[in-house]
């Protein structure tokens, strides 16, 4: 047992749970913690200058380190500052975790108009995080950490919530402090897998369709081994590039087209093995398409596709399972299959469907510009769209987007949590003008604390799909243009490096010069307008009336 005050129990447990980073925005609801972090010399604090950051931080770290991503935050109008970054973890089953303070024990839900008073706080985060607790003594907070450090990890990661009153970080009194979580996988049901055995094995034109679950479990090695033991051709969805080197033969890349040779391919085969992923494509596949679902999360299994062989459980174990019962692919039909691959490959990269400019030429030229190894963080922008079919990716946890959280301005907060977590590894974010002024002010952020990553600002001097599909389909833009600050003056003015980029042959050059200064670098890209994207429908969504909308 030791004395201690909440504050000291609550970072004492954190350090014990190998929690070695903490984003936060300090406010005096908070003190108790932060003069614990001040007095802990094995967490380092990074404060960011808006609580929106503080999630999007946690959340890169967690998803390019693959261990959770600790924020904190005032109460009330912190949290819904924080609540953006909660919603993206919460889409990307990403383990952050976010503490909050509360108003004093006395006042809580009493509607007194107290200091940052939201009466039934802990709803505010309730519909994007898995579990949420409330501690009021300094002797709950180790377990209550404990807990909340094994939800985010156990299962489906998922963000997780523990708030505290101002006076249980400062009282202190006996406590016990505990040991860190051990997980224990969830074993899949032998009889599922020997099912889905005989679907497999039985398939005569099976495909793989993979998610961001294998990188939430750290099982890319084991789906490499899988993959390559089975020879079955890979698409990937965005939340699994990177789980699959696309310079591997059997890669198919991904796509989020609902016409083209991927979405083809999908419709021809016999069998979807559907792993870590809710597989929820635009355009269902056919009736009679059997799914072999793998995932540790049976909410997500069935709900689009009917004909559905779910298997629950750690993916790890399940591959490895289906790996040593499975026959090896013969060599012969290997050779067939990569053949095969290789002329769907060159038809994609040959059509001019599947390509749109400027972005083609701009997305190239960085992916030129940057190392294999290079982690892209894609925000919601024209690059950042065709980057989720197009930006080659060769390693895990090297791509990170917001899912279908779809939160404009995540990016650059988050590629500075993915750059705290991976200080040695070149970080570039893509992100537009609009977006990142939600965040700009982060740029101090970046300078204090020494994160130095390449953020690529597609400049087009509006929220650019906004002005695009209202010109082409309501009849004219309306106030969806502003003005920006000089990129380039904004960056210096923080000490930080600022570079114009006047043509796309020049961001290669650009991109690679920037890895080699140490401080964070911007760059302004000036573009115009961009048609509508070919994989995207030709009319903007909701042009016409839709059937179920109105009852």
């Amino acid at each position: 047992m030791s004395h201690l005050s909440g504050g000291e129990a609550l970072v004492k447990s954190l350090v014990r749970e190998g929690i070695q980073i903490v984003f936060g925005l300090p406010g005096v609801q908070l003190y108790g913690i932060i003069a614990a972090l001040r007095d802990e010399p094995s967490i380092r604090l990074i404060v960011s200058r808006h609580e929106q950051a503080t999630t999007y931080m946690a959340d890169g770290y967690a998803r390019s380190s693959g261990k959770p991503g600790v924020a904190f935050v005032v109460p009330g109008p912190g949290i819904y500052n924080a609540g953006g970054g909660l919603s993206t973890a919460y889409a990307r089953s990403s383990p952050v975790f976010l503490i909050a303070g509360q108003i004093p024990r006395k006042t809580i839900g009493k509607d007194y108009g107290g200091l940052h008073e939201v009466n039934d706080q802990m709803e505010i985060t309730n519909p994007i995080t898995k579990w949420q607790k409330r501690v009021l003594s300094p002797s709950e907070v180790p377990e209550a950490t404990h807990e909340a450090l094994r939800q985010s990890r156990s299962g489906r990661s998922r963000p997780v919530y523990l708030e505290m009153p101002p006076e249980t970080m400062v009282e202190k009194e006996e406590v016990q402090l505990l040991e860190p979580s051990i997980i224990d996988p969830i074993y899949p049901n032998t009889e599922s897998l020997k099912l889905a055995l005989k679907e497999i094995r039985k398939s005569h034109r099976p495909i793989i369709y993979v998610g961001g679950g294998i990188a939430r479990s750290n099982a890319e090695s084991e789906f490499v081994q899988f993959v390559e033991r089975v020879g079955i051709p890979v698409i990937t969805s965005a939340g699994g590039k990177g789980v699959i080197s696309d310079k591997n033969p059997l890669s198919l890349g991904s796509s989020l087209s609902s016409f083209g040779e991927l979405k083809e391919k999908i419709e021809r085969s016999d069998l979807i093995l559907a792993i870590g992923t809710r597989f929820s494509l635009r355009n269902p596949i056919g009736e009679k398409t059997l799914v072999v679902h793998l995932d540790v999360d049976p909410s997500v299994m069935g709900k689009i596709h009917r004909n559905t062989l779910r298997v629950v459980g750690d993916l790890k174990l399940s591959l490895k399972f289906l790996g040593e019962n499975l026959p090896a692919v013969n060599p012969d039909n290997l050779i067939k299959t990569k053949n095969e691959l290789v002329k769907i490959k060159t038809r994609i990269s040959e059509s001019e469907e599947e390509h749109n400019e400027p972005q083609k030429t701009y997305l190239n030229s960085i992916r030129e510009g940057m190392p294999d190894e290079a982690i892209l963080i894609a925000g919601m922008t024209q690059l950042g769209y065709y980057s989720r079919a197009h930006w080659p990716t060769y390693f895990p946890k090297t791509y990170i987007d917001s899912g279908y959280s779809g939160n404009l301005g995540f990016s650059f907060p988050t590629a500075l949590g993915v750059k705290v977590a991976k200080p040695e590894t070149p970080v570039v974010c893509l992100v537009g003008d609009g977006g990142f002024m939600y965040n700009s002010s982060e740029i101090s952020t970046a300078v204090k604390y020494g994160i130095n990553l390449v953020t690529v600002i597609y400049n087009d001097g509006a929220y650019g799909n906004v002005s695009r599909d209202m010109d082409d389909d309501f009849g004219g833009q309306y106030e969806s243009d502003f003005v920006n600050p000089d990129f380039v003056k904004l960056a210096e003015s923080y000490g930080a490096v600022g570079i114009r980029c006047k043509t796309p042959d020049e961001i290669d050059h650009i991109s690679t010069k920037s890895l080699t200064l140490d401080k964070p670098v911007f760059i302004d890209m000036p573009v115009e307008r961009v048609n509508r994207p070919k994989m995207w429908s030709s009319r903007a969504p909701w042009m016409m009336p839709q059937d179920g909308l109105i009852k």
